[in-house]
């Protein structure tokens, strides 16, 4: 072994202790194997599980309490090898090996202090034989940069002819896959505020094991790490956790703050970026989605939500969506419209994953989703205002979704509107359908609760018992509390969403109004 890379990304050791009891957690779902159990031996609860599992996620865990764990991280390590170590359709998939590589280049050295000799040599083994395997796939842009990233770091980790020779091939193979993965104004091109935290931490622990080894890291490479520094930075929300939206969850505030732990403490915050946007007023933080979702094979993990919106309040998440991502143990039908807080039309949907056997070819790509959005950006004295368009009804209905978001400094409000307004005025809908329900609907953090009030339309938002809270008034025909869901570290959590419903004329379209404001103590 060379270097000791060392990952940034915060240990849980609760989570450790639990593994050492034999109880491990993925994607929402726990299996017991009791103390030194084997859990290769028997089926995973779930896919995420095993990818999980498989892809070493316990051993960052693991090793941060000491002799303890790195000797349980060890008999892991080799009851996997006697089992999977030659091969397995499953466990050498890209998306596994990706993570168990860069996990085994980052414990490989601790977990050896605790080995023999022949046991150092099969991990070491095994490790150059999965990061070869690794860098020699070659199946599209998505993941290129991180798995580019996972072989370099295990070359930075093996010494010898081996190392040198695999981090040549990943670093190459990095500056090639950087470009494309990471854009001009810093952002992932699967527009998923997650990815781009990840893939910064990736390559954040590749600098640091080069610097071990003596090396200067690719300058494509310190480019893409200065520009998704400054889209983490933008996307890092006043709780300090990151927007729900495009396939990744907000993640925990101390996982974010370990990728900003080296950055420029006086380095300005931008106000769009990667096709978002947000507002920032004395206590009001709206974030919106103003751009279309991620197209071909970027868009396995991408979110038919057009114009969807995040609003928090004081540093809490008011309003948010469900949350969902790859690793969630939810349906792939939280990545449509309903799922977050827009608008939509007669209960459709503009954009869809791909499924059955085109899926199983592809993955789930989006297929039919909106291509154009336009977002305009104003400024003045006291106030802030976006105005958000989209063409995802116009081919069905005939009507194109505007939506207004005005932030006023002064009274702390945010005002919104959601207009639908007919592409050819005097022209009929899908089917000749002169009347068009549609519905805006706006998930609740579960940490918040919402109560209809006496007028039956106005909701009253309140995260604790006895706060003041938050009105959302509106005009819309009707308005309802329906349960929703939210997802939090794969977990599912029970929550609310306010649903506005009204009618629309194919001929002439609609206009639904609404506001936030504090309510008085």
């Amino acid at each position: 072994m060379a270097a000791f890379p060392k990952d940034p990304r915060p240990a849980d050791k609760e989570a450790g202790r639990r593994i050492l009891a034999g109880r491990f957690t993925f994607a929402g779902v726990m299996l017991d194997v009791g103390p030194g159990g084997d859990p290769w031996d028997r089926p995973s609860p779930s896919h995420g599980f095993a990818v999980g599992l498989h892809g070493f996620d316990w051993m960052r865990d693991l090793l941060a309490l000491g002799d303890e764990g790195a000797a349980e991280a060890l008999r892991l390590t080799l009851d996997w090898h006697g089992v999977f170590g030659r091969w397995n359709t499953f466990s050498w998939s890209p998306e596994v090996l990706e993570r168990r590589v860069l996990h085994l280049a980052c414990g490989a050295r601790a977990i050896c202090a605790k080995a023999s000799d022949m046991e150092c040599a099969i991990i070491a083994l095994d490790l150059a034989r999965q990061a070869r395997h690794l860098i020699s796939l070659v199946d599209g842009p998505v993941r290129a940069a991180e798995r580019a990233a996972a072989a370099a770091l295990a070359g930075t980790a093996l010494a010898g002819d081996v190392g040198e020779k695999l981090m040549a091939q990943g670093l190459a193979r990095l500056a090639q896959a950087l470009p494309v993965s990471v854009q001009p104004d810093g952002g992932h091109a699967s527009r998923c505020p997650r990815a781009a935290l990840e893939l910064l931490l990736d390559l954040q622990t590749l600098d640091e094991a080069l610097v071990q080894r003596g090396r200067i890291a690719p300058e494509e490479m310190m480019r893409a790490i200065d520009r998704l520094s400054g889209t983490v930075r933008f996307f890092t929300l006043a709780d300090g956790a990151l927007p729900e939206l495009q396939g990744g969850e907000a993640g925990a505030r101390a996982y974010v703050a370990a990728a900003r732990a080296a950055e420029n403490a006086v380095a300005p915050v931008p106000v769009s970026r990667n096709g978002y946007h947000r507002l920032e007023g004395r206590s009001i933080q709206v974030f919106a989605d103003a751009a279309p979702p991620a197209q071909g094979p970027w868009s396995v993990t991408a979110c038919a939500q057009p114009l969807a919106m995040e609003v928090l309040v004081g540093g809490r998440r008011l309003i948010a969506a469900s949350a969902w991502s790859p690793e969630a143990a939810g349906p792939q039908a939280l990545r449509l419209v309903d799922a977050s807080s827009t608008l939509s039309l007669a209960d459709q949907a503009c954009g869809e994953p791909l499924r059955g056997f085109r899926a199983a070819a592809l993955g789930p790509r989006l297929i039919g989703a909106y291509e154009n959005v336009e977002a305009k950006r104003y400024e003045a004295d006291g106030a802030l205002w976006l105005e958000l368009s989209h063409d995802g009804w116009e081919k069905r209905f005939g009507l194109r979704h505007e939506r207004k978001l005005f932030l006023d400094l002064n009274a702390d409000e945010l005002r919104g509107e959601d207009s639908l307004v007919a592409v050819q005025p005097g022209q009929g809908g899908e089917a000749g359908r002169r009347f068009i329900p549609f519905t805006s609907r706006f998930h609740v953090h579960p940490d918040v609760s919402a109560s209809l009030a006496r007028d039956g339309k106005s909701v009253l938002l309140r995260a604790h018992e006895g706060e003041p809270g938050w009105w959302l008034r509106n005009d819309a025909q009707s308005a309802d509390i329906e349960t929703s869901v939210y997802f939090q570290d794969g977990k599912p959590r029970r929550s609310q969403q306010i649903v506005l419903r009204g009618q629309a004329r194919a001929d002439s379209g609609a206009r639904l109004r609404w506001k936030f404001a504090a309510a008085e103590g």
